[in-house]
């Protein structure tokens, strides 16, 4: 059986190695239930039994392959070449299947509004999962997503290990050893089940541990009770600092006078609401965690954009993740692109700070040519990137492609989605093709912005109006969906 070995650490390198191995058979742990996709919406819990509302196929077909493209990307990132990438997606059927799924739990509400996910949304659901089976299982990752649901059975390789390797492994299993450790009475250390009492369990303790050693050896009263005492004030639920902390255990290694306070303050002092910082601190725990040079340099570069101080703050508090991209290789570069589109930066970057996080060679640059080949000019995308800052947060195969086909037998002109680039936010089966359907059976017209943007109610006054205006010996006393 193949083994999967990203070269991404020093210790990655030892299987890679010349020598001579020794194989054992051993079954790796992993659920026995066959998680298939039903495509439904979850009522309660990520586990939870689905609703009889299903996915519309078209858009199942889309969030596959969707799914599809963040595994492959994220195989490639491991090291794996593009053909043996392609072929490890050929295999995993089930498995994409399982990510869809996943999808549907972690943003049921969602779907439940009839609301597409962006590209960044659904990476972001996936993503995590993905890191968290690779820290799993670790070089037979590929077996495991190509037996998925079944437990592969792989070859324990054994090698020579390098010092450095030997080095970095037993720190972090004496760290791991650490919050497992049990003491006389029979309990566990105390900042370990201060921990438990806010909500965490032992297994996510040492996976915290697994990834960042040091948290092992944070104390109670002088680092990790601070903190949380601190997030408390806040205004930070008690069930939200699980997450918090699983996501940044190195908040809690960071001083509260010296580092926390004065980043805070700073960041309020550009306008950072100070009422908001529970939901700042959930979406991005590590905005706090990063040196004060860091922010300063990113806000600079919002002031050179022309952003004013009460607008950057805005930004912050509603996109905290942008600090986390790099002024040169991200930011600027991103700005250059949007600008060469005639597109006004500082506006995109107040309206849709997440834009900034997208790729230009694998995500921008394709929508853009998108729309090129279907007879858009550049200032014309221009506008409605101006328009509609999320226009490019979304997927081409899932959402673009689908939407501008149906698009097309509308009996609107091309111009009305320069005018209304928002129809792209809409989703298909539960907004778009209903309601066109509606004013097609009913003779009438209506501006597209009309058509979709309006509640379900003021969109029922304004079709009877239209019918009565149109129509003057109609009864428009029944529902739209009834023959009139």
């Amino acid at each position: 059986m193949r083994a999967f070995c990203p070269v991404r650490s020093v210790e990655h390198l030892s299987c890679l190695s010349k020598g001579l191995f020794t194989t054992s058979r051993i079954r790796l742990p992993f659920p026995a239930k066959h998680f298939s996709c039903k495509a439904k919406f979850a009522d309660s819990g990520v586990d939870g039994l689905f609703s009889l509302k299903v996915v519309p196929p078209t858009l199942l077909a889309a969030e596959k392959e969707e799914a599809k493209a963040v595994l492959t990307l994220f195989l490639k990132k491991q090291g794996l070449s593009n053909a043996v990438a392609a072929r490890t997606i050929n295999k995993s059927d089930l498995f994409i299947d399982h990510l869809v799924s996943r999808l549907h739990s972690v943003h049921k509400s969602r779907y439940l509004v009839g609301r597409e996910l962006t590209t960044l949304e659904i990476r972001d659901a996936l993503i995590p999962f993905l890191e968290a089976l690779l820290e799993e299982h670790g070089n037979f990752m590929v077996d495991v997503v190509e037996n998925f649901p079944h437990p592969p059975v792989k070859e324990k390789t054994v090698v020579p290990v390098s010092q450095p390797n030997l080095t970095l492994d037993t720190k972090k299993l004496k760290a791991i050893s650490r919050v497992s450790e049990i003491d006389q009475a029979g309990k566990l250390r105390p900042h370990v089940l201060y921990l438990i009492e806010l909500g965490m369990d032992l297994e996510q303790i040492k996976g915290i541990t697994q990834r960042f050693p040091a948290f092992a050896y944070y104390s109670l009263e002088g680092k990790i009770k601070p903190v949380v005492e601190f997030l408390l004030e806040l205004g930070v639920p008690k069930s939200d600092i699980p997450t918090i902390l699983n996501k940044r255990p190195q908040l809690c290694g960071i001083s509260l006078s010296e580092n926390l306070i004065p980043t805070m303050t700073f960041l309020e002092n550009l306008g950072v609401d100070k009422k908001q910082w529970a939901k700042v601190i959930y979406r991005f725990p590590a905005l706090l965690t990063y040196s004060k040079q860091k922010v300063e340099t990113t806000v600079e570069f919002f002031y050179e954009m022309g952003l004013s101080a009460e607008r950057i703050g805005k930004i912050l508090t509603r996109g905290p993740h942008i600090i986390g991209y790099s002024v040169e290789e991200k930011l600027r570069p991103t700005a250059e692109y949007f600008h060469s589109l005639g597109v006004d930066v500082p506006v995109l970057l107040y309206r849709c700070p997440q834009t900034f996080g997208l790729s230009i060679e694998a995500h921008l640059k394709p929508v853009t040519e998108f729309f090129l080949e279907r007879g858009y000019s550049i200032k014309e995308i221009g506008t409605m990137i101006s328009r509609y800052g999320a226009l490019y947060t979304f997927s081409l195969p899932r959402n673009l492609i689908p939407k501008w086909e149906y698009f097309l037998t509308m009996d609107y002109s091309r111009s009305d989605l320069v005018k209304f680039p928002q129809y792209f936010g809409y989703s298909l089966e539960e907004r778009i093709k209903p309601r066109y359907a509606q004013v097609k059976e009913l003779g009438v017209s209506m501006l597209l912005n009309q058509v979709l943007s309006l509640s379900g109610s003021d969109f029922e006054k304004t079709l009877k109006k239209k019918v009565k205006k149109m129509f003057p010996d109609k009864d428009t006393s029944c529902s739209s969906n009834d023959v009139c």
